[in-house]
C-alpha cells in the first residue's frame, strides 16, 4: 500500500510538471490568453484523477478519510505541497527562459508591456505604442519641470553651480591653448620634426572629437554628474602625467588622453546647467557660462607668458632626465580640472535626468533641495516645497537582472554591451524622421562656424610670426671677405651672415649664438668654448687645428664643412630649448591674452540680448557681422594690424559661438541633448583640425584664399541657421 501511495504522488508531481510544461509553451506561441484554458485543463485533469484514485490504487485512503497511515501521509503531503508550491512559484516567475541569459526581457512578464509576447506584428505594435506613451509622459514631464523650476526659483543653488561648471568649461579653454604655447620649447626638448610638430598641433583636437561624442552619449545614460566627474578626472591624470614624460611618444599619447577626457565638457556642462534653468533665465545664463571659456583662455595665456620664459625654472638629472619651465606651464594648466572634480563632487545630479530615468524619489529630493536652498538664500526659510508628486517617464528595460546564475565577468560584459546598445541606438534616433532635418542643418551651421573660426584664429598668430620673421630677417647684417686674427668673441652674435671670411687664432668664449650663419669660411687654430646656439650654421667652411669644448655644434649645424685636426671635447647632449623667440614668445603670449579678452564684449552683449532677440538673429547677425569683417583682413600688413583685426573677429565671432550651443541645447530632447550636443562637438573638432591644415598652408603665400574660404563659410553658416527653428520662450524639451 505504501509502495502504491508513492506511486500516486509521483503520478500527481509528473501530471502537474506535465501541465506546467504546456502552459509555458502555449504561452510562448500564442500568447497570454491562453493562459486561463491552460490552468483548466490542469485542474481538471487534476480533478479526474482525484476522483478515480480509490479504483487505480485499491487499498490507499483519499483525500480527507482517516486511517493507519493518516499522520505519515499528511507529512508526505505537506512536503510535497511544499514542493509543488515552491517550484510552482519558480515556474511561473523566477525561471529563466531561453534568452534571458542574453539580457531579453521575459515575453510573460508584465513589467515591460503588456501583450509582447504575441507574435513579431504584436511586438511591433506594443513597442510603438510604448514608445508614444513614452512620448507623451514626456511633454507632460517638460510641461510640469518648467512649473515646478518656476516654484524653485533662481538664485544661491543656480550660481553655485555657475561656478562649479564654469572650471570645467575653463579646463575646456586652458586644454585649447596648451599645446600651442609648449610647441615652440617642447620642440626643442623633444628634438621634435616638423611632421611631428605638426601631429603635436593637431593631436589635442582629434582627442576631443572622440572625447565629445563618447561622454556625450554616455551622459544620457548613466547621468550628466557621473559622466563628467570621468572625463575631468582623465583629462587631470593624463595632463599631469604629459608635464614628466620625457619622450615625443608618450608625450603625444598624453596629450590625446587629455583630449579625449576634456572633450565631454562641453556637450554634458551646458546640458547639464541648462536643467536648473527656468525658461526665461535659460539663455541669458548660458551665455554668462561662456564666459568661463574665455576665463580658461585668458588663464592660459597669463600663465604662459608668467612661467615658460623662464628658464631658470628647470632642472635636469643628466641627459636623461629633463624638468623644464614648460613642463611647469602644463602641470599648472592642470588645476582648472581638479578644482572642478573638487567642486563637483558636492553638487548632485541633474533631476531631470532621473526623472526621464523613472527614477521618481531621486528627482524629486534634489529639486526640493534646489527650491529650500533658494529659499534660505532669499530670506524665506518657511516656504514648503509644494510638489508632491512629479511625471515620470515609462521605461522600457533593456537588460534583465541574471540572479546569480551567471559570472561576474559574464554580468559586466553583458551590462556593457546593453550599454552600447543604448547609446547606439540615441545616436541612431537624432537621425529618426523628427528630427532628421534640424540635425542636418545643425552639422552644416557647425562645421562653417568651426572651419572658419578655427582656421582664422590659428592663421592670426602664423601670420604674426611671418611677419615678425619678415621684419627680423630685414635688420640682418651681411659681412664678406672679413680678416678676424687674435680676437676674442665673450659676447652675443645674433641675426648676422659672414661669407667668405677668415678667422685665424680667435676664441668664442661663453655666449649665445642667434641666427648666426658662416658660408664659405675658414677656422684656423680657433677655440670655440661654451657655446649656446640657436638657428645658428656653419655652411661649407673649413676648421683647420680648431677646438670645441662643450659646445652644441652637432652635424646637423656643421653642414658640408671639413674638419682639419679639429676635436669636439664635452658637447652638450640632446636637444637644447631655443633662446632666439625670447620677445617673440612674450608677444605670442601677449596676442593670444588680447585675442582672448576681446571677446569680453561680445559675451556681455550676447548675454544681455539673447533672451530679447532670440537665438536665431542672435546667431546669423553675429555671422554676417564677422563674414564682412574678413575683408578687413586684406589691409592687415603689419604686426599691430593683424593683432586689431583678430580682436575684433573675436569679439564678434563668440556671439555666433554663444547663441549655437543654447540653441543646440534646446532643440532636442533630454534623453537625447548630450548625445546630439556631443555629435556634434565632435562635428566641430573635426572641421576645425580641417581648417587649421588648409589655413596654414597659405601662410606667406596669399591672404585671399583664407579670406574667401572663412567669408564663403560664414555666409552659409548665417543662410543655414536662418533655417532652424526659434526656440526662444519654449520649455526644455
Amino acid at each position: 500500500m505504501e509502495d502504491g501511495y508513492q506511486n500516486k504522488t509521483a503520478f500527481i508531481k509528473g501530471a502537474k510538471d506535465i501541465a506546467k510544461e504546456v502552459k509555458r509553451q502555449a504561452a510562448k506561441k500564442v500568447g497570454r490568453g491562453v493562459d486561463k484554458m491552460t490552468d483548466e485543463y490542469s485542474k481538471r485533469s487534476y480533478a479526474r484523477f482525484e476522483e478515480d484514485d480509490d479504483d487505480d490504487y485499491p487499498g490507499v485512503p483519499g483525500g480527507q478519510d482517516g486511517g493507519y497511515y493518516r499522520g505519515d501521509s499528511q507529512a508526505a503531503n505537506d512536503d510535497e505541497g511544499g514542493h509543488s508550491d515552491s517550484t510552482e512559484g519558480h515556474d511561473e516567475d523566477d525561471e529563466i527562459y531561453e534568452g534571458e541569459y542574453q539580457g531579453i526581457p521575459r515575453t510573460d512578464s508584465g513589467k515591460a508591456a503588456d501583450g509582447l509576447a504575441g507574435g513579431d506584428g504584436q511586438q511591433f505594435r506594443d513597442m510603438a505604442q510604448l514608445e508614444g506613451e513614452r512620448r507623451k509622459d514626456q511633454e507632460e514631464l517638460a510641461q510640469q519641470y518648467e512649473t515646478i523650476l518656476q516654484e524653485c526659483g533662481h538664485g544661491k543653488f543656480q550660481w553655485t553651480l555657475y561656478f562649479v561648471l564654469g572650471l570645467a568649461l575653463m579646463a575646456d579653454g586652458v586644454e585649447i591653448f596648451v599645446v600651442g604655447f609648449v610647441l615652440p620649447s617642447a620642440e626643442k626638448d623633444m628634438c621634435l620634426s616638423e611632421e611631428s610638430k605638426g601631429m603635436l598641433g593637431l593631436i589635442v583636437y582629434l582627442g576631443m572629437m572622440v572625447g565629445a561624442f563618447v561622454w556625450g552619449g554616455l551622459a544620457d545614460r548613466i547621468g550628466r554628474r557621473q559622466s563628467l566627474l570621468i572625463c575631468l578626472s582623465i583629462n587631470s591624470v593624463f595632463s599631469f602625467f604629459s608635464s614628466f614624460v620625457q619622450g615625443y611618444s608618450t608625450f603625444l599619447f598624453c596629450r590625446l588622453l587629455s583630449g579625449v577626457g576634456i572633450g565631454g565638457s562641453i556637450p554634458i556642462v551646458f546640458s547639464y546647467y541648462s536643467e536648473f534653468l527656468a525658461q526665461e533665465k535659460r539663455g541669458e545664463h548660458l551665455s554668462w557660462l561662456c564666459m568661463f571659456w574665455m576665463i580658461g583662455g585668458i588663464y592660459a595665456s597669463a600663465m604662459a607668458w608668467a612661467i615658460i620664459p623662464h628658464y631658470g625654472w628647470s632642472f635636469q638629472m643628466g641627459s636623461a632626465y629633463q624638468f623644464h619651465s614648460w613642463r611647469v606651464f602644463v602641470l599648472v594648466c592642470a588645476f582648472p580640472s581638479v578644482a572642478a572634480i573638487a567642486s563637483l563632487t558636492t553638487m548632485p545630479e541633474s533631476p531631470r535626468f532621473f526623472l526621464e530615468n523613472g527614477k521618481h524619489d531621486e528627482g524629486w529630493m534634489i529639486l526640493k533641495q534646489v527650491h529650500d536652498t533658494n529659499m534660505r538664500a532669499k530670506g524665506h526659510p518657511e516656504k514648503v516645497f509644494s510638489v508632491t508628486t512629479i511625471k515620470t517617464v515609462k521605461q522600457m528595460d533593456e537588460l534583465v537582472d541574471m540572479g546569480g546564475e551567471i559570472s561576474t565577468l559574464r554580468r559586466y560584459k553583458l551590462k556593457l554591451t546593453s550599454l552600447f546598445q543604448q547609446v547606439r541606438s540615441n545616436f541612431l534616433a537624432i537621425f529618426n524622421p523628427e528630427y532628421r532635418r534640424t540635425t542636418f542643418m545643425m552639422m552644416a551651421v557647425w562645421f562653417t562656424m568651426s572651419f572658419s573660426y578655427y582656421g582664422l584664429t590659428v592663421w592670426f598668430p602664423d601670420m604674426i610670426k611671418y611677419i615678425q620673421k619678415q621684419e627680423y630677417a630685414s635688420r640682418t647684417k651681411f659681412f664678406t671677405k672679413e680678416r678676424v686674427e687674435h680676437v676674442t668673441f665673450n659676447f652675443t652674435l645674433e641675426n648676422q651672415v659672414h661669407r667668405q671670411g677668415q678667422y685665424f687664432n680667435d676664441k668664442f668664449i661663453n655666449l649665445k649664438m642667434k641666427s648666426m650663419v658662416f658660408e664659405d669660411s675658414v677656422f684656423e687654430e680657433c677655440y670655440f668654448e661654451d657655446i649656446t646656439s640657436s638657428r645658428s650654421f656653419f655652411r661649407n667652411c673649413t676648421f683647420v687645428s680648431t677646438l670645441f669644448y662643450n659646445t652644441d655644434f652637432f652635424q646637423n649645424r656643421i653642414i658640408n664643412s671639413k674638419l682639419v685636426n679639429s676635436t669636439f671635447l664635452h658637447n652638450k647632449e640632446g636637444c637644447l630649448l631655443d633662446f632666439t623667440d625670447d620677445n617673440n614668445a612674450y608677444m605670442i603670449y601677449f596676442v593670444s591674452f588680447l585675442g582672448t579678452l576681446a571677446v569680453l564684449p561680445g559675451n556681455i552683449v550676447s548675454a544681455l540680448l539673447m533672451d530679447k532677440i532670440g537665438r536665431l538673429r542672435m546667431l546669423a547677425g553675429s555671422s554676417v557681422i564677422s563674414c564682412v569683417s574678413c575683408f578687413f583682413l586684406s589691409f592687415g600688413s603689419t604686426e599691430s594690424g593683424m593683432i586689431a583685426l583678430l580682436c575684433l573677429f573675436g569679439g564678434i565671432s563668440i556671439a555666433s559661438w554663444n547663441a549655437l550651443d543654447v540653441l543646440t541645447v534646446e532643440l532636442y530632447p533630454s534623453d537625447k541633448r548630450t548625445t546630439a550636443f556631443g555629435f556634434l562637438n565632435a562635428l566641430c573638432k573635426l572641421a576645425a583640425v580641417l581648417g587649421i591644415s588648409i589655413f596654414q598652408s597659405f601662410v606667406g603665400i596669399t591672404k585671399a584664399v583664407p579670406i574667401l574660404f572663412a567669408a564663403g563659410a560664414l555666409a552659409a553658416g548665417s543662410f543655414l541657421a536662418l533655417k532652424l527653428p526659434e526656440t526662444r520662450g519654449q520649455v526644455l524639451q
